[in-house]
């Protein structure tokens, strides 16, 4: 998978966009049997191996909290190999300005980080790159997600996807919380990227580097994990709730829980009642809003 064959270098550099789930409801949570401290240092020791592979390497991380998201580091800014201190600083000043927010919940409610606005951080990045230069190496973008999925995040989240499967940009996941992510098998499904939920927490540090270490080139010559079952399922346009059955609009696949006479996405009346479709079955088509 190459997004501009013309204007890379070669096949094995990677620029690795790393989103980190720094919500501090689900690291708090009694649920979770991983620190943030443990999980940060197998962590750290990955991205400095990303680096020292090849030198054209460029590492950037991006916070995903429950209100907001930032840019934390950039190895193309000459910062060198990334050291605990500056990531834990620049994380703990993060954390505080996400909840100085002062919201009364999250995008979603509380237990969601918000994902859809990382990933359209990483997929901007990842474009500015693209129109730098005459070269560039290999984007793939890396989630490490642990918070449950948000629905009301269905539609960006989704518009994200496609966008990274038109621009051909992997997007791999490693969900270190104890559900699966039903968004996140859909990311790497689509994409072609790599879904995994280690079993052995810790020990993320061998199934980092011996999964998502390997860049885009070596991909074809590995056997890598391969999710048994995606979670289709999508979110209702009214509700937000995911649903098993809904009413889908024939004009811009808009998906609802309950019959509605007009459509809220697209305006379209609907004479008819709407068709009642399995929604894990539908054919994938980028959504409009």
């Amino acid at each position: 998978m190459t997004p501009v064959s013309s204007k890379q270098y070669t096949d094995d550099v990677s620029l690795l966009m790393v989103l980190i789930d720094t919500n501090p409801l689900f690291w708090s949570s009694t649920a979770t049997p991983f620190s943030f401290s443990k999980f940060l240092s197998q962590v750290l020791s990955f991205l400095n191996s990303i680096i020292l592979l090849n030198q054209l390497n460029q590492v950037v991380v991006i916070a995903t909290g429950f209100n907001s998201c930032d840019y934390i580091y950039d190895s193309s800014l000459g910062h060198g190999n990334l050291r605990a201190e500056t990531l834990l600083q620049k994380l703990e000043e993060f954390v505080i300005k996400d909840e100085e927010l002062n919201k009364q919940e999250s995008v979603d409610g509380i237990g969601s980080s918000l994902l859809s606005g990382s990933l359209s951080m990483a997929l901007c990045y990842i474009q500015r790159v693209f129109r730098s230069g005459s070269i560039h190496p290999q984007p793939r973008i890396l989630c490490l997600h642990g918070s449950q999925d948000g629905p009301g995040q269905y539609v960006a989240i989704m518009n994200s996807i496609f966008s990274a499967q038109r621009s051909m940009v992997p997007i791999d996941s490693c969900v270190i919380g104890s559900q699966h992510s039903a968004f996140l098998q859909q990311a790497s499904y689509i994409t072609g990227g790599v879904y995994l939920k280690p079993q052995q927490l810790e020990g993320l540090f061998q199934y980092l580097t011996t999964v998502f270490a390997t860049d885009l080139h070596s991909r074809n010559f590995l056997q890598l994990p391969k999710p048994v079952g995606v979670d289709f399922r999508a979110s209702c346009f009214c509700h937000k709730n995911t649903i098993d059955m809904g009413y889908i609009c024939s004009v811009c696949l808009s998906i609802f829980c309950k019959h509605h006479k007009k459509c809220s996405t697209c305006g379209s009346a609907f004479g008819q009642p709407q068709t009642s479709v399995s929604t894990s079955n539908q054919k994938r088509k980028a959504p409009d809003s």
